[in-house]
């Protein structure tokens, strides 16, 4: 019995120490949006928050368009998600359950577009963008992404494919259901938590998209929030305050999603795990 009790006691102490470690950024961020530019710089940042400061939030970023910023950025992000996912569940489907010439190569080369750093694609995809009218629009900042993103989706929803028995979909057929019928009532409800685990990683992808908006967008309007927190940094002083407090706008949305989804994931996770 006492044995339990120390187990417990040290499962749950373990628990606590790694939560604090997760949230201590999150909290110091927000500590520091609290904070002055005279404490931070000059007498040193005081561990507890000043609550009294909430109310100043909003002059402090009354200069820059924040929400404008983080628009854009929901626009990027859902719509790499969006059209990665689509693209993926196609892709994957068909490298899962048919046969074609080509097959192994079509893998390979969509596994080889993870071998090429996005740095390396700049100039060539400024080139393109610019002959396709592409440049300072945010559909063009979409598709670069989806580019990326999407074969890692193909391989996640692959696999996951892969895991399903074809005898179902063979059960199906016979029963008159067509093949487009047994991707989306058949397929696509079996691997709800890949879609989630592959959703994620295409969300953080368009969200935190910085190096293809700082080179394709002129337009200041157009900048996602990745961009425009590190407009902030100037040449001589950087309003740190200022910084963490457009910083946890920045990371709200992103820690809202992964709540929203992590239910799937974690269910995706231990799929499997136990034999019936």
């Amino acid at each position: 019995m006492m044995a339990r009790i120390v187990g417990r006691a040290f499962s749950f102490t373990s628990l606590a120490v790694l939560v604090v470690f997760a949230a201590f950024p999150i909290y110091w961020m927000i500590n520091t949006a609290l904070s002055t530019d005279s404490e931070l710089y000059r007498t040193g940042q005081s561990w507890w928050p000043t609550v009294g400061r909430i109310a100043d939030i909003p002059s402090v970023l009354s200069d820059v368009p924040i929400l404008r910023w983080l628009g854009n950025s929901a626009v990027i992000a859902f719509g790499t998600t969006l059209l990665s996912l689509a693209l993926a569940v196609l892709a994957a489907y068909a490298l899962s359950r048919f046969k074609f010439y080509g097959k192994g190569v079509s893998a390979f080369f969509l596994f080889a577009t993870q071998m090429l750093p996005e740095a390396l694609l700049v100039v060539p995809l400024f080139a393109l963008f610019s002959t396709l009218g592409l440049l300072n629009e945010l559909h063009g900042l979409v598709l670069a992404n989806v580019a990326f993103t999407m074969p890692v989706a193909v391989f996640i929803l692959k696999n996951a494919i892969d895991a399903i028995p074809f005898k179902i979909e063979e059960s199906a057929r016979v029963d008159g259901c067509p093949r487009w019928g047994q991707l989306t009532m058949i397929v696509l409800p079996l691997i709800v938590p890949s879609i989630a685990a592959a959703a994620v990683i295409n969300f953080f992808d368009g969200w935190n998209e910085f190096l293809f908006a700082n080179t394709f967008i002129a337009d200041s309007e157009k900048w996602p929030a990745s961009v425009g927190l590190a407009s902030f940094v100037g040449q001589y002083s950087t309003p740190l305050s200022s910084v963490m407090t457009a910083a946890f706008l920045f990371t709200l949305p992103a820690i809202v999603f992964f709540l929203i989804v992590q239910r799937q994931i974690v269910s995706g996770l231990t799929a499997g795990a136990v034999k019936g």
